[in-house]
């Protein structure tokens, strides 16, 4: 909720927490910045936000509490899921009775208190307005919470789990069933999967080891250890796992591959199951692929700019190639999604072929490769080809027949978009000459290269700091920094007379809610379109690095170059940027 400036105005001047120059002052600046007025008198220092909630507390006639420093009650905590918190600012913190009191940034959210009472109708709920300080100490307690929950729960149950004693096949196969449907192994199983979705968790490895059995969570790209398991309890999980994901469970020497699905109230997981025969069992990596993910625009995933107007250009052309690249885990797979999503319109029939899908989209006719019947990127983009398709996906161009479908499908009047495993944009070209397509054809056909990386994203609390002489001769390992200056001042990052050691660049602070100060991914992107001087060194089998000094001629910005404006602007790191372009 808002106030008028008026009232506010009044309140503020009457408990003498501000004079009315100092209001005047703070209104224009307002007023000129397009921000909230309480925002203005926050950031500058002339009231704190209590005082600012105190008043909105007053006026609106709801009372105020902060709870910043109280440490509340798991089961009260836990009566609002933490995505709702998260997403609504809103905290369950006291109980009394069938009275439910909640505090929120904005009391008048009655969608969000609506959904509370039909949740649980024999509760009374009591809004009350806080701080943004408040909400954010009460959220990071639910990672308290939930870590406490996860270890007791799973060292538990873990006492609980049957050793399996090998034996011959049938009687071990019968073991590892009812150790699958056994209470302790299904908690376990179901705490590791939610706490990994809580903590927006990619990718789960349960890893065995002689001694033990380590669990690791990939989160933002970054790997790390959450749960130490004693040895004796990985067969059973890789049963559970097994029979989850129908697969054989007396097979312990070939891989397999399988996938399921979890659902509850509050997400909707399709989790994607790779087993490896490994020296001391199974390992397990379990792919989190939610279902409820709603569409991101291209400006969410990190492009702006003439980069941003390229692809918006490239993608209203009926025809040709646009490929995507990257290696694994770079995000092309979202990229790609993000156009589709922009395409998916009722006049274009949109087909794909991929392994795996990894998002249903509405009116989009997806194809799931499966070797083991035959039906490859090629054969299936053969197929697709018949489909009277306006827009083909393909998953990956990894072969030289895929390679030749998709340029022909571009040639005849389709769309085609793919991916392909390149370091930078320029590498596309050779590889595809590589795969024994024509130059002439590759000339003709494609459009658009966009190379890219992840990066984390830095959370709200951020440190500015100066690049000293170290600092800087390392950098120039890696760029050109003479040319990131002149970017960063056509950008408005930097002033005329300005050096790059006069420029802010920021780190990311830790903090209670967020442990290493970062938070969430966003790209980092080259794209490089086939101009008409490009086409010409692709005919001649130009190499890499003389096409992509001609499209930086011609205004392409590398990769690094536009990690180092999202770094000047305060949403990554340098650190980050080196980190994903030297792996």
């Amino acid at each position: 909720m808002e106030i008028n400036s008026q009232n506010l105005k009044e309140f503020l001047l009457d408990g003498k927490l501000i004079s009315e120059k100092q209001f005047d002052d703070a209104l224009k600046k307002s007023e000129k910045t397009k921000q909230k007025i309480s925002d203005i008198l926050i950031s500058d220092g002339l009231v704190t936000e209590e005082q600012i909630a105190s008043v909105k507390a007053y006026i609106s006639g709801i009372p105020f509490i902060n709870i910043e420093n109280e440490t509340i009650p798991a089961e009260i905590l836990k009566i609002i899921p933490e995505p709702i918190a998260r997403a609504h600012n809103i905290i369950a913190f006291r109980k009394t009775g069938s009275n439910l009191e909640v505090a929120m940034l904005d009391p008048e959210d009655l969608r969000t208190i609506e959904f509370m009472r039909r949740t649980d109708s024999s509760l009374k709920i009591l809004p009350r307005l806080t701080t943004n300080a408040a909400i954010k100490s009460a959220i990071a307690q639910y990672q308290q919470t939930l870590e406490t929950e996860f270890g007791d729960i799973v060292k538990e149950e873990s006492k609980g789990i049957k050793h399996i004693k090998e034996g011959d096949e049938a009687n071990q196969k019968e073991s590892l069933q009812k150790a699958a449907e056994e209470l302790p192994v299904i908690k376990v199983v179901d705490t590791l999967l939610k706490h990994a979705i809580l903590q927006r968790a990619s990718d789960v490895h349960i890893e065995p080891l002689e001694k033990e059995v380590i669990v690791r969570y990939r989160i933002d790209g970054i790997l790390r250890i959450v749960m130490t398991l004693p040895s004796s309890v990985a067969p059973g999980i890789v049963a559970r796992i097994k029979v989850l994901s129908s697969l054989k469970l007396d097979e312990h020497r070939l891989p397999q591959d399988g996938r399921f699905k979890i659902e509850t109230e509050e997400f909707k997981y399709s989790i994607r199951v790779s087993v490896l025969p490994v020296y001391n069992g199974e390992k397990i990596v379990m792919r989190l692929l939610s279902e409820d993910v709603k569409a991101i625009s291209l400006e969410g995933l990190g492009f702006f700019g003439s980069s941003l107007e390229l692809v918006r250009d490239n993608l209203e052309k009926p025809t040709g190639m646009i490929l995507v690249t990257g290696p694994t885990g770079s995000g092309k797979t979202t990229t790609l999604y993000t156009m589709m999503e922009l395409l998916n319109t009722p006049e274009v029939n949109i087909s794909t072929v991929e392994d795996p899908i990894e998002y249903r989209m509405p009116r989009i006719n997806q194809t799931q490769v499966n070797d083991k019947i035959g039906l490859t990127f090629a054969s299936g983009l053969r197929v697709l080809l018949r489909q009277d398709p306006d827009i083909i996906m393909v998953g990956e161009i990894r072969d030289d027949e895929t390679a030749d479908l998709a340029i022909n499908a571009a040639l005849t009047g389709h769309l085609v978009l793919s991916t392909l495993h390149t370091t930078e944009a320029a590498g596309a070209i050779p590889r595809l000459i590589d795969m024994k397509a024509e130059p002439f054809l590759i000339s003709s056909t494609l459009n658009l290269i966009i190379a890219q990386r992840l990066v984390r994203k830095i959370y709200e609390d951020k440190e500015p700091y100066k690049l000293d002489d170290a600092a800087l001769k390392n950098l120039a390992k890696y760029a050109k920094l003479d040319r990131i200056l002149k970017i960063l001042k056509h950008e408005g990052l930097a002033k005329d007379k300005d050096k790059m050691a006069d420029i802010n660049f920021y780190r990311a602070k830790p903090s209670p809610e967020c442990s290493d100060g970062y938070k969430g991914r966003i790209g980092i992107y080259e794209v490089l379109a086939v101009t008409d001087e490009i086409k010409s060194l692709i005919i001649k089998k130009s190499a890499t690095n003389r096409i992509s000094k001609l499209a930086k001629k011609n205004g392409m910005r590398t990769m690094v170059e536009d990690g180092f404006i999202k770094a000047a602007k305060g949403l990554t790191s340098i650190e980050e940027i080196l980190r994903v372009i030297t792996e």
